[in-house]
Parts: C-alpha cells; structure tokens; sequence
C-alpha cells in the first residue's frame, strides 16, 4: 500500500510540474504524460481525457512498484541512484515515443525534452525519497 500511495503522489507532484511548466512557458510536454495513440488497443480510448490521467497514474504505481522490487533483488531498493539512473535516463529516451504520433510535442523540441526529463527527474528524487522514508525496511 506504501508503494502504492508512493506512485500517487509522486505521480500528482510530476503532472502538476508538468502543468506548471505549461502554464509558464507554454511549452506542450506535459502532452505526453497522457498521450496513448501510440499504444495498441488502448489507442482507441486517445480522446478520452479521463483515460489519459489514469493510464499516467497506473504507470506511476506501476513503475513505482515494479522498480522496488527489481531492486530489492540487487539490495538497492533504499538507494537513491538507482531511482534517478533508471527514471530520468529512461524518461530522457521514452521521450522520443513523439515520434510515434502527431500530437505535441515535436521529437526534435530540445526544450520539451529537457521539461520532461527534468521533471522525472524530480519525480525520482521524491520516489527515492518517500521509499526511504516511509517504507519499513523489515517488512521489505
């Protein structure tokens, strides 16, 4: 349940940095937290504003979750490297799933690549951050 609330609140803070780097400099990369035209199947649901915030929420929890307990099997699930290597740098390249669709922002937007990757990257700090705070070491 920990991981769970993890994945949440890690997962508002990131759309509202997102948001808030919209409202600020009008640069579309929060677009991709909820694009899924790309996807197959579930494509068919890419006008559905409602699908798009909790298709970003389940992949929060998701890959909150998943991440933990691929790292507990190294012993470095209570580190905060590995949270950042494999959130900022994966972001950094699943950025590029843009030029998978005509919806903003451009694959080749440098800025819209830099918003995103820095906000995952803060989105790391606050999962890395949470895990090692809230979540029981003996119960792991």
């Amino acid at each position: 349940m920990q991981l769970i609330g993890i994945g949440l609140a890690s997962g508002a803070v990131l759309a509202a940095l997102m948001q808030l780097v919209y409202t600020l400099t009008g640069n579309q990369a929060y677009v991709l937290l909820y694009n899924v035209d790309y996807f197959p199947i579930i494509h068919i649901w890419q006008d559905s504003t409602w699908f798009g915030i909790v298709f970003h929420f389940a992949f929060c929890v998701a890959s909150v979750i998943g991440l933990f307990y691929i790292l507990k099997l190294f012993g470095w699930q209570y580190k905060m490297w590995p949270y950042v290597a494999v959130y900022t740098l994966g972001s950094g390249i699943l950025y590029f799933l843009t030029l998978l669709t005509d919806q903003p922002p451009a694959a080749d937007d440098g800025m819209a690549w830099f918003y995103w990757t820095s906000s995952h990257l803060v989105f790391s700090l606050i999962v890395a951050g949470m895990i090692t705070r809230f979540v029981g070491r003996s119960k792991s």
